[in-house]
């Protein structure tokens, strides 16, 4: 079947298996792998993108159901080669050691951060919670986030101005 999906404000036309999950036609069709897949069964959480600004786990969602659909994925959190705030807020607090969940991290951490922009870590351990980390015990996760919403701004503000 033929569709189209917005990813990153691009629409990508594609011949597809009516069961090709997201996740792999993220990586495998479209070449953006940035986005991981861990575990086929909404557990890791390792694949979270948006879709229509909303977080989803993308290896239980079928590519056909994005079509007509706005997708974003980690690789559209740095803009002009500026890193958003979560993704130095990973790198300023040690956020990450193997990086293998860290796309979902930030990408739940932005969704938090858009809804709320002062968390407290309650806030912040509940959005994440829905997310598997073998390395960090969170802690260091929590601080990211935490760091990246004292030095947030809105987007027109990072963007001089202008979007």
């Amino acid at each position: 079947m033929q569709i189209t999906v917005n990813v990153n404000g691009t629409d990508h036309t594609e011949e597809i298996e009516p069961r090709l999950l997201l996740v792999h036609f993220l990586r495998d069709t479209i070449g953006l792998t940035g986005t991981h897949w861990g575990c086929d069964t909404s557990n890791c959480g390792t694949c979270v993108v948006w879709m229509d600004e909303e977080p989803v786990k993308s290896c239980t969602v079928l590519a056909a159901m994005a079509a007509g659909h706005r997708v974003r994925t980690v690789e559209d959190l740095e803009r002009d080669g500026v890193l958003d705030p979560v993704q130095e807020g990973f790198m300023q607090c040690h956020g990450l050691q193997c990086g293998f969940c860290t796309p979902g991290m930030l990408m739940t951490a932005r969704a938090l951060l858009d809804r709320n922009p002062d968390p407290d870590e309650g806030e912040i351990r509940e959005a994440i919670s829905g997310q598997i980390c073998r390395c960090t015990g969170y802690s260091t996760i929590v601080r990211s986030v935490q760091w990246a919403a004292e030095h947030d701004q809105p987007a027109e503000l990072a963007a001089g101005g202008a979007q």
